[in-house]
């Protein structure tokens, strides 16, 4: 096993298609990785660094197979979804001990869909179903090792589930296809769902090389609350060359020395925020940056004060997306602002245990407490409200029956709601004053120093 692979490659295609001689499997979100496996294992990422120390799970490859070459993903599965945002943090982990406490706290997992060599004789110029048999027969699944399924003809039906169940997309190989390392090949195809924002232009860093004349990537930003510029991240791909030289002249009659906000970038010059361009993205970061942006194009006949946060799917919904099958259940999937002031609902659900939902709007989503023994309408009753994943701000209209079987089955209705007002919103404590029929006057909310971080005490206070 002296020689080593660089990884087949996929172009990217627009649309799912369905077609004789073609397989589908799901596009795993996470690294790339070549394994060699023979006593010891050696993971190769596609830049060829090793990587099998970050990971030590994926040694028990060793013991499920020996003396071969398998190309795969490795990727963290949460909610049964990968999650990359935890992964790239996991690979940040350098020292053992902090390796050890993430490897616990977020495994990996090795999704194998090819096998390149087995037993010193390279495969590639096999087939990929006849390597996908060798697989199946040479390679054990274990508890951090996968192998991929994958369906024929059907890539359309297939694209339609895999994106409900919000995963990145699919990858089409043809099945007589051979394995061409470093290659990317029309052979495989990506076909990923993507997501579109119209952004303001808030600067641009200079361009260097053939782009010296025009920029390298341009600040982009989102209005937040109050009409606060929020950057959003940078964009700096999908431009041809009339692109660049039209936008870098309009650039260049906007400059202002004025920053429109705080970012580690070097070498940003700062413009008057008059130009709107749509970019597409795959997903957001935790952050709430665009994650992989690609220009689109300019949007002549957008106001930049259209642009606000509002566009996008707030990153702190993923939790409840994630644990949501929006085909079973009617609960709402928009996040859409309701009305000018500032919302707040309880809502009495009746699931395994009857409890009562306390949400208050804030950052574009409703923070939201489970309160078991109900809201306290006397100043001298205290009860433990358990901080559960944000809302969607639609969610404050919601009534109805989430079916059996799904994430909180039961009956939900609304048992209170109105505006609140904010008077104080720190880390550990919330002073707000809503509005409603039940629920009126000062009400606090104290984070418990002890314990579980998501548990606090509710309780009505002094006027």
């Amino acid at each position: 096993m002296k020689k080593t692979y660089k990884p087949m490659l996929a172009k990217p295609t627009p649309k799912p298609f369905s077609k004789e001689g073609w397989i589908y499997e799901i596009k795993w979100d996470g690294f790339r990785a070549i394994a060699y496996v023979k006593e010891n294992l050696k993971l190769l990422s596609r830049n060829q660094t090793q990587i099998q120390e970050k990971f030590p799970e994926l040694q028990e490859l060793t013991i499920l197979t020996q003396n071969v070459v398998l190309d795969g993903e490795i990727v963290i599965i949460k909610n049964k979804k990968p999650d990359f945002q935890v992964l790239l943090e996991r690979n940040q982990a350098t020292k053992p001990l902090e390796i050890s406490i993430q490897t616990k706290k977020s495994p990996a997992s090795y999704m194998i869909f090819d096998i390149l060599e087995k037993n010193q004789k390279n495969l590639t110029n096999l087939t990929l179903i006849e390597r996908k048999k060798i697989l199946r027969q040479t390679v054990k699944e274990g508890n951090h090792v996968f192998i991929t399924d994958f369906i024929e003809k059907k890539g359309e039906e297939y694209y339609k589930i895999v994106i409900e169940k919000e995963f990145e997309g699919i990858i089409a190989k043809k099945k007589n296809s051979i394995y061409q390392p470093g290659t990317r090949s029309n052979n495989w195809l990506k076909i990923k769902k993507t997501k579109t924002v119209d952004c303001i232009i808030f600067g641009y860093t200079k361009g260097t090389g053939f782009r010296e004349e025009t920029f390298g990537a341009l600040i982009l930003g989102l209005y937040g609350l109050k009409n606060q510029p929020i950057f959003i991240g940078k964009v700096g791909s999908g431009f041809s060359d009339q692109d660049l030289m039209k936008l870098s002249k309009k650039l260049k009659d906007l400059k202002t020395r004025k920053p429109a906000f705080k970012t580690n970038l070097k070498d940003v010059y700062w413009v008057k925020p008059k130009i709107v361009i749509e970019v597409s993205y795959q997903t957001l970061t935790k952050e709430g940056k665009l994650r992989m942006p690609i220009f689109q194009t300019i949007k002549t006949q957008k106001i930049p004060k259209e642009c606000t946060t509002q566009q996008r799917t707030n990153p702190n919904l993923d939790p409840y997306y994630s644990k949501r099958d929006f085909s079973k259940t009617n609960e709402p999937k928009n996040n859409k602002k309701i009305e000018k002031d500032s919302i707040f609902v309880v809502q009495e659900h009746h699931s395994k245990r009857l409890h009562y939902d306390l949400r208050l709007e804030r950052e574009g989503v409703l923070k939201s407490w489970a309160v078991p023994k109900g809201i306290p309408l006397q100043k001298n009753l205290k009860r433990l409200a358990v901080e559960v994943e944000d809302h969607p701000l639609d969610y404050a209209k919601f009534e109805g029956t989430i079916p059996k079987g799904e994430y909180g089955a039961g009956t939900v209705k609304i048992w209170d709601k109105g505006n609140f007002e904010t008077k104080n919103w720190e880390n550990d404590v919330i002073e707000f004053l809503p509005k409603g029929q039940k629920m009126d006057g000062k009400y606090i909310l104290v984070r418990l120093k002890k314990g579980n971080q998501k548990n606090w005490l509710l309780f009505k206070g002094r006027e």
